[in-house]
């Protein structure tokens, strides 16, 4: 979301359409912007790192209130 721009806060059902089209544009302008690799890098030096067992337990912890894992669906 731009500094000034605000999101439209009516009702928009299923989805918000407009905060999933700011999240597009946005992800379409940090890839655009070649910022993939250096967040990458930067990723696996703090999970290589002392912070690495922190990560890991932040990450089960959302995973816990995920959806069980669709065995029939394939993983890229």
């Amino acid at each position: 979301m731009t500094k000034t721009k605000k999101l439209d806060s009516k009702l928009e059902g299923e989805g918000n359409y407009s905060a999933a089209k700011v999240y597009d544009d946005a992800t379409r302008d940090f890839i655009a912007k070649g910022k993939v690799s250096a967040a990458a890098a930067e990723a696996k030096r703090a999970v290589d790192s002392s912070e690495g067992p922190e990560l890991a337990r932040a990450e089960a912890k959302g995973k816990a209130h995920a959806a069980p894992e669709n065995p029939k669906k394939s993983k890229p």
